[in-house]
């Protein structure tokens, strides 16, 4: 069973950076797509940013320009830099794999979330 690990994640001032990783236990680019999602205290889990098998990009709106996904094959892990980090960046961040392409949120392989905090 693969297994997804976030890392990185911890409190940072407004305006700061942060880098999360995702370890993945098996080869990554055995994966149609990764990606981040976050997920704020009282709403849904959110998509953020993905990155697909031949190294395509996509993010949303909110976080375009701010945050960069990345992936580095050789180390198996995925990462998500985080720049110029607003006090709504704040939540729990998911790192998922669609191993399948299905697209389907009930097929991913997700990780166990790792908490930002951005604060003065």
């Amino acid at each position: 069973q693969v297994q997804l690990v976030e890392s990185g994640g911890g409190l940072v001032q407004p305006g700061g950076s942060l880098r999360l990783s995702c370890a993945v236990s098996g080869n990554i680019d055995t994966f149609y797509a990764m990606g981040w999602y976050r997920q704020a205290p009282g709403r849904q889990r959110d998509i953020l940013a993905a990155i697909s098998n031949d190294g395509g990009t996509d993010y949303v709106d909110s976080v375009k320009g701010r945050f960069t996904i990345s992936r580095d094959i050789a180390k198996n892990t995925m990462y998500l830099q985080m720049n110029r980090m607003k006090p709504e960046d704040a939540a729990v961040y998911y790192c998922y794999a669609d191993p399948i392409g299905s697209s389907r949120t009930a097929d991913y392989i997700w990780g166990q979330g790792t908490r930002v905090a951005v604060s003065s």
